[in-house]
């Protein structure tokens, strides 16, 4: 199989093929990104010179590019996104340029070259928020309600791919993720920020009251699953793939990281809240465990501790992203 992987040097893209060519060798993939602040080429040094591996810097949003791509591709592995909901707040326009109109660009290489496979990966985020005491838990049927430039951004690219396949019959999936952690993921994020401002001496920093609650997914989990919807997954279907059973504060995954790494509760420093943050989002996997048989491998507690530990060993990495 030869896959085009979009935004392939991020977070979770780069986790993707790693994982892929551990998997498949046997199958190619030529890694599409445009190399933002988010993008970083030394996430794949290991495959970087596999005979079944090619990057081609780019942007998504251009369509000669896209579409010379996607001729030669079976199947197109959409990650490449704007996804910080504090940028989003800052400036919108990045979110709106590459999260829907680079989606419409890739949709339209897919349906003139041949109806290819699509899998668009996107966010619970979509899907608003949740009472914070409740026991609700978003599922593939939950209405869209997003609260974020990024979010509505996410949403619309979601719309934009089920019209393909509604009205052109492009053969999709969508899957919708928790919040990830893990491996290579840009310090800017919780898990990220924390442990790299406990390794600099700096306090860690927590928004508002804390215990605002994510669903939390060990970026190693997620691929499994979307690798199960690409090779199982019903066309036209959407798959909400979440992390945990239980809820779980950011408060107390801030006091369970500094707990970790041998630090106390002085070292957290409560900071002003971010406009409209959402306090709750909890996700029922129901649907990908009965259909595919997927659930997360790892246990939180093992997942935050490999997390830690990659970043302790991995200095070099991380050190020159915090600027």
């Amino acid at each position: 199989m030869k896959l085009l992987v979009t935004g392939g040097a991020g977070f979770i893209g780069s986790n993707f093929i790693l994982n892929w060519l551990k998997k498949y060798p046997q199958d190619s993939i030529l890694n599409l990104d445009k190399l933002t602040y988010a993008g970083n080429l030394e996430n794949l040094k290991e495959v970087e010179k596999n005979p079944n591996y090619e990057f081609v810097q780019g942007d998504i949003c251009n369509p000669q590019l896209v579409n010379s791509l996607t001729r030669n591709s079976d199947i197109i592995v959409h990650f490449a996104a704007e996804t910080h909901v504090d940028r989003s707040i800052q400036d919108p326009a990045p979110f709106i340029k590459t999260n829907i109109e680079g989606t419409y660009v890739l949709l339209e290489a897919a349906r003139k070259n041949g109806n290819k496979r699509f899998h668009h990966i996107s966010t619970d985020e979509v899907f608003g928020a949740l009472e914070l005491k409740s026991n609700a838990k978003f599922s593939e049927t939950t209405p869209y309600d997003p609260h974020s430039p990024y979010s509505a951004s996410k949403a619309s690219s979601d719309h934009l791919v089920r019209a393909y396949h509604d009205t052109f019959e492009l053969p999709i999936t969508i899957s919708n993720c928790a919040n990830n952690y893990g491996p290579y993921q840009f310090p800017e994020k919780l898990f990220g920020l924390s442990i790299t401002n406990i390794l600099e001496g700096k306090k860690v920093p927590v928004y508002g009251d804390g215990l605002y609650v994510r669903d939390w997914l060990y970026v190693l989990d997620h691929c499994e699953a979307i690798d199960l919807i690409i090779q199982k997954g019903k066309i036209g279907e959407t798959y909400l793939i979440g992390g945990l059973t239980q809820d779980i504060s950011n408060i107390e995954i801030v006091k369970k990281i500094v707990k970790f790494m041998g630090k106390t509760e002085q070292d957290i420093e409560y900071v002003k809240d971010r406009p409209g943050h959402d306090r709750r989002y909890a996700i029922d996997w129901t649907k990908i465990n009965k259909e595919l048989g997927w659930s997360p491998k790892h246990s939180f507690d093992e997942a935050l501790q490999d997390t830690i530990k990659w970043y302790k060993e991995n200095e070099s990495w991380w050190r020159k992203l915090k600027i």
